[in-house]
Formats: C-alpha cells, structure tokens, sequence
C-alpha cells in the first residue's frame, strides 16, 4: 500500500519508507510523500494502519532526464492506462519503478499536482524543458476527447520513431569525427614525443635532409613549443563554436543550410528530418489538433532550421486559405514524393494516413543509408588515417633511406 500527500504550495516534501500492520493484523509497507514523520503517522492512523517503522529515504542524485527517458515513461504510462489502471496509480508504479531518481522526482511531482485537481496537461506544461508543446498539446486533445490512452500510446510510438531516427543520425555521424579526434591525438603524441628524438638523430649526420622531413620537424616544433596554444585554441573554438550554434538563430541557419548539401551526410540528414516533418504532422493531425495550431509544433520537432523557417511560411499560407500542398510546394524544401502524397492525402481525406506512410518510407531510407555509410566509411577512414600516419614514417626515415644509399 502507498499512498501521497501533497503538501502547502512551497513546503518541501520527503519521502518516507514505512512499515506496519492494517486492522487484520497483516504486515503492509509502503512510500508516503509527507513534510515529516508525525504527518505520515497521522496519516497512516486515519487509514487504519499501526505504524511500526518509519523512515526518510535518501533520495540519490540522479542523471539528467534525456528525452529517451521521456518517451519510455510515455509508453509505460498508455499501457497502464490502456489496461484499466487510475491515473494515480499509473504514476505511483512508473515512478517507483524507474532507475533514474531525477526522473522518479519529476513524476511525483506531477502526480501531486494531478493529485490537487490539476490537469494533467497543465501539470506538464510546468515542465517545458521534458514535455514539449507538441506532446502537452497532444495530452490535452487526449483529455478533451476522453481518449487519453489512445493518445498517450500515438505519443509514445512516435516519441519512439523519432528517437531511433536521432540515434541513427548520432551513430552516422560519430564514427568518421570519434577516428578524427583518434586522429588527431595520435598525431599530436607522435609530433610531440617521437619526431624530437628522429630530429636528434639526422643532427648527427651532418647532412642535408629531404623537404619532407624537414616539413615534418618543422610542424614537429611547432606542436613542441606551442601545444597548450593549439590545444587551447581548438578547446574553446569548439566550445564557443557549439555555444553560438545553440543560441544564435543566424548561426543555426548557416549550419543546418550548410549540413544538409554537405556530400553524402546532406542527403542522410534530409531524409531524417522529413520522416519526423511528416511523422510530427501525422500524429498531430491523428489526434484532431486542427491544422494551423499543428503546424505549430512541427517546426520545431523537425530539428532543423531551414525546415522551421518553411513551416513558419507554410502555417502563414495555410491560414490564409491555401491548400497543405501548395504551400508546401511553395516552400521548396520537400521532396516531390512528400508532395505528391500530401495531395493524394488531402483529396482523400486521410491526410495523416498518407503522411504517416511518406514518415515509414523515409525513416527506412534512414536505416538503409545508414548501413551504408557504415560500410562506406570504414575504407574511407582507413586510406586517410594510413595516408597521414605512413606519411609521417616515410618522411621520418627518408634520411635513413638516403643514408643507406651512400654507403
């Protein structure tokens, strides 16, 4: 048995571990969130419970919430309110059952916010950081409609969707920059450590030396005498570069335009940022959330720029009284099968259906280019690193080469 107390609006809660024995006799434990231990006796007293132990629990640090854990509270949650249990309830053994306490803390307190009268959507709202427009505006639909596990169980696939989308993209793209970094460490500890001890030795032979090698000592020097600069210099460039990329809205439009015609990458990210275009819309539209208020949320779930900026233009259009597909034709940034689906969609008027499919094709050419990068880059990488590391070694024993010649 567990049972929650919602405190005055600012005192601080504690939760207590608690043990004792109902009116048969029988041993029951449980968590009471509470100010302090004499309010869960009381509260335990008025159930009818004996308390023999209690006991505050140390609430460990715990990660920071990431939205995988979201879209999993999201799913545990429609399933417990798809197979008949209160709301509550559903809340007490999804938070008690998670293994990040920072999650487990979020969760009871929107449960004590429930708990007062609080509408669950609201109750989210307080929290922008976790739960966005999109998934509060799609709760709300939920509640309006009286079809909140429905709804929770489209929110949790497509938080699903787009989460495997985003972690193929990451895997895509951290392989080729985890062997740069690689890279370039090895570099920097051969020309620091081992060039000095090569330059050393072609001193003592008194002769000229190739303009390879010499290239090398010279780059070799300068690592030597300036490492903390270069070090420090590529450190903060990439901490300011990331820091700008984030906060600057002329920043993030250079780069997500420059991302998506990079070579090979652009066409991977594209795709990615469609199938969630069109997964979003899908969902938001599924749910009876009219039009213009979900074109709302699907530029920012898009994860790019250049695809806020044409759905901006598009809800504007829309409004208006132009059609889906013409303003989407208008913004020249979808693919003519996207268009070509939205039309077909709209004329039949299963919008959301057709956009779910164009959603399916793209997350599968997702997955396939993915694969095929994979496979693509390992060469790639190998014929860089072996260019750059054999270069480095035939310079440095050029000389010994030479030397060997004369004698």
């Amino acid at each position: 048995m567990a049972t929650q107390v919602a405190g005055a609006k600012g005192v601080k809660e504690f939760v207590f571990e608690w043990e004792g024995k109902d009116r048969n006799g029988k041993v029951v434990r449980g968590e009471t969130r509470a100010v302090g231990q004499n309010q869960v006796m009381a509260t335990l007293r008025r159930q009818g419970i004996f308390v023999t132990k209690v006991k505050k629990r140390r609430m460990r640090s715990g990660r920071k919430i990431k939205p995988k854990d979201i879209a999993i509270f999201t799913r545990q949650l429609a399933t417990m309110m798809k197979a008949g249990v209160p709301l509550l309830q559903s809340f007490d053994i999804v938070a008690r059952g998670n293994p990040n306490p920072s999650v487990t803390k979020l969760l009871n307190e929107i449960r004590a916010d429930v708990e007062t009268g609080t509408s669950l959507s609201s109750a989210f709202r307080k929290y922008p950081m976790h739960f966005n427009s999109l998934y509060c505006n799609l709760v709300e639909a939920g509640e309006a409609a009286g079809i909140l596990d429905s709804l929770l169980d489209r929110l949790a696939t497509y938080m699903e969707k787009t989460e495997a989308i985003k972690s193929k993209i990451k895997s895509a793209l951290m392989y080729p920059i985890s062997v740069i970094v690689v890279a370039f460490v090895v570099v920097s500890v051969i020309m620091i450590f081992v060039i000095p001890s090569f330059k050393e030795v072609f001193t003592s032979f008194g002769a000229d030396l190739p303009a390879p090698t010499l290239f090398v000592i010279a780059v070799s020097e300068f690592f030597v005498n300036w490492w903390w600069l270069i070090f420090g210099v590529i450190g903060f460039g990439f901490y300011f570069f990331m820091q700008s990329w984030k906060r600057s809205e002329k920043m993030q439009m250079f780069m997500d335009r420059l991302l998506l015609k990079v070579p090979i990458f652009g066409a991977l990210i594209e795709k990615a940022v469609v199938a969630r275009w069109t997964r979003t819309l899908a969902t938001m539209f599924a749910a009876g959330v009219p039009l213009v208020e979900s074109l709302d949320s699907v530029g920012g779930a898009a994860g790019n720029a250049v695809y806020r900026q044409a759905t901006d233009k598009i809800q504007r259009e829309v409004a208006t009284g132009s059609s889906l597909t013409a303003a989407m034709t208008n913004a020249n940034v979808f693919p003519s099968m996207v268009l070509q689906m939205t039309a077909i969609g709209e004329e039949s008027g299963a919008l959301d259906h057709m956009l779910g499919k164009a959603a399916d094709f793209y997350e599968a050419e997702v997955d396939e280019m993915v694969a095929g990068l994979s496979s693509l880059m390992e060469p790639i990488i190998i014929v860089v690193l072996g260019t750059i590391i054999g270069g480095i070694v035939v310079s440095m024993y050029l000389p010994i080469f030479k030397l060997g010649q004369v004698i």
